[in-house]
């Protein structure tokens, strides 16, 4: 098991290098090729992460060094995750939104029964 991510907002490339069990160099590699793992240039022009950044650096380790895969398919695996997730989203906001219509036109009906009796 992982050791749990601190709770912090920035993380320097070593601690993320420590954190997801690979080399710096191999951060580096990631950011250019993974669209949206970025780090930050904070200081210096030193690097920093944010947790989403670990998170995802976790994510794609997993994904090259236990499943096999390559940096290309860990991309289109990442890729697919996130269109899933957000059309997920998006049918919680539709279901929610069906249900605070139907308890509006239910307030409404009882509104215009105790206007009329």
């Amino acid at each position: 098991m992982p050791e749990p991510i601190p709770n912090k907002i920035y993380f320097t490339i070593g601690e993320v290098s420590e954190l997801c069990g690979v080399p710096a160099h191999r951060l580096r590699y990631w950011e250019r090729k993974i669209p949206g793992m970025g780090q930050v240039s904070r200081r210096q022009n030193r690097r920093y992460y944010r947790r989403e950044d670990v998170i995802k650096a976790r994510r794609v380790r997993e994904l090259i060094d236990d499943q096999g895969m390559t940096i290309e398919g860990a991309i289109q695996a990442l890729e697919e995750r996130q269109s899933r997730s957000e059309d997920d989203q998006g049918s919680r906001v539709e279901q929610e939104l069906r249900e605070i219509r139907n308890a509006l036109q239910e307030v409404s009906r009882m509104l215009t029964k105790g206007s009329q009796g």
